[in-house]
């Protein structure tokens, strides 16, 4: 018996560095409906924000620091992201990213990254 994920998320990077792009792909293997997907990034220990910047090839005009890319917005069911976090760190932060498939404002699966902040 093969078991395939529904989502998969990777990061290009797990040590993230001040004014440094972010980098990270999303895959939908989901055979049922869905709306698209959300990013929700949690920067432990700070107020601060991440900002992403593009997905797909398409810039994003506002500073966004949750992210939902629409279905339709994803060739092959996959996304790719950029991202920044701008804030100069004193010490160093894990950062908590959470990819969820979302159908009508419900939660189908989610997957959770951690990675390292630092200047």
């Amino acid at each position: 018996m093969v078991f395939v994920k529904d989502l998969e998320f990777k990061l290009d990077s797990l040590d993230i560095h001040q004014n440094t792009e972010i980098k990270g792909t999303i895959q939908v293997s989901y055979m049922g409906r869905y709306d698209g997907v959300v990013i929700n990034t949690q920067i432990i220990d700070s107020n601060e924000h991440i900002i992403y910047k593009s997905y797909n090839g398409k810039k994003i005009s506002q500073n966004v620091s949750r992210l939902f890319i629409s279905r339709d917005a994803m060739p092959e069911h996959k996304a790719e992201f950029t991202a920044v976090i701008n804030f100069e760190a004193e010490k160093e932060h894990e950062v908590k990213f959470r990819v969820s498939i979302i159908e009508q404002h419900k939660e189908i699966e989610s997957c959770i990254v951690f990675a390292k902040y630092s200047c």
